[in-house]
């Protein structure tokens, strides 16, 4: 839908005076019996003509301005969002490079570290004490402290026994100590420093680079409200029914018995899209409408039935129409004009896990060609009787 504001050619603070003159002009020149030799005069009449009833209406007129300032709004802060996004990869891009700059700086002292430890433990037969260890390394370039359930952690999964210090043996003893199982041990404690760096590691760069921040999910378009008129055949046949958007879309709900007159429905995701934005939700308010054979009085349905004067005086049995097809009802004897009968459970959903009632209007009617005898019996009733 263009904007009817172009169409009728009017400012946007124009007034109903205005509107109303300014579609009166342009709907007299664009009427198509005034240009018969013009293909498009009828498409225009009618774009004139949906212009108006837009801008007549104070309530439709009010939504189309709110939607066309947020998409506004939204088109002017795009750009601005696109710098937003570009400052925020250069930024990304830089916090990448500095963790990868520390990472390498981490792992050259890891290196010079485990070789010192390895050499000290070979020299001496002991852990390399006086060696700076991975983690204090760590603790002393970047000021972060690990527990020791991390550093258990990491020498579990190597699946070696961390080196205990050796204590003070004869010189026999120590003479006779194997030194494979020296080295074995100290490779067993390099591996698992190395793995305990790895995952210090690890935990630096998903910090520096913010790779664990939650995304902000997008806004979601506020919801518009519509209006829909359903009968009462709609609601017994649970028909489908569409109700016109502003963006020149249809929501659609199904009529059941269950809705009540001045009832909304929320009709989730069906509303207006908007750049960057999720699909809003449409607010529905149900205006139900009668035909000729009923009329609502709430979850009551009210109908009439003609009586001829003979059923009315003496009474008898006969149907009515109800919603679902033909009722059976009593009609007493010496029943008048405007008498009803109640006919329980036969009426709309009240809401309450019930049913309203059929209210049947009694309708005294004549016969369709005049009777004699009747004739004569009500002369005799009104003027007495007479030889």
């Amino acid at each position: 839908m263009r904007d009817p504001y172009k169409v009728l050619g009017v400012r946007k603070d124009a007034g109903a005076d205005e509107i109303k003159s300014a579609w009166r002009s342009l709907a007299k020149t664009a009427h198509p019996d005034h240009n018969l030799g013009d293909p498009t005069a009828s498409e225009r009449f009618a774009e004139i003509g949906r212009a108006y009833e837009t801008l007549k209406d104070p309530q439709k007129r009010s939504r189309y301005d709110q939607i066309a300032r947020m998409a506004e709004a939204k088109g002017q802060s795009q750009e601005q969002t696109i710098i937003q996004q570009r400052q925020a990869a250069r930024e990304a891009a830089e916090r990448a490079k500095a963790a990868r700059a520390n990472a390498d700086k981490i792992m050259e002292e890891l290196a010079r570290a485990n070789a010192r430890k390895a050499a000290a433990s070979a020299a001496s037969g002991q852990q390399g004490n006086a060696a700076e260890s991975p983690e204090d390394m760590v603790e002393r370039i970047f000021g972060v402290k690990t527990s020791q359930a991390q550093q258990a952690q990491a020498t579990a999964a190597t699946g070696a026994k961390p080196a205990e210090k050796p204590q003070e043996q004869p010189d026999t003893a120590a003479a006779e100590e194997p030194q494979v199982e020296e080295e074995q041990l100290a490779t067993a404690s390099a591996a698992a420093s190395s793995r305990s760096a790895f995952g210090i590691l690890g935990s630096l760069v998903r910090r520096i680079t913010g790779g664990n921040a939650p995304e902000k999910p997008p806004e979601k378009t506020p919801e518009v409200a519509a209006e829909a008129t359903v009968t009462l055949d709609d609601m017994l046949k649970s028909r489908w029914i569409a109700v016109p958007l502003p963006d020149n879309r249809e929501a659609r709900f199904q009529a059941t018995t269950d809705i009540s007159n001045g009832e909304v429905l929320h009709l989730k995701g069906q509303g207006l899209k908007l750049p960057g934005m999720l699909r809003g939700d449409v607010a529905v308010t149900v205006h139900l409408s009668t035909d000729g054979r009923f009329t609502l009085d709430g979850s009551d349905v009210r109908t009439i039935l003609p009586i001829t004067i003979e059923n009315a005086v003496l009474g008898c049995e006969t149907t009515a129409e109800g919603l679902n097809g033909p009722v059976s009802i009593t009609v007493p004897a010496w029943s008048g004009s405007d008498q009803i009968v109640r006919i329980s459970g036969e009426g709309l959903p009240d809401g309450n896990g019930g049913k309203g009632d059929l209210i049947v209007e009694l309708r005294l009617m004549l016969w369709e060609k005049p009777d004699d005898k009747v004739t004569d019996l009500m002369r005799s009733m009104r003027e007495g009787l007479f030889l």
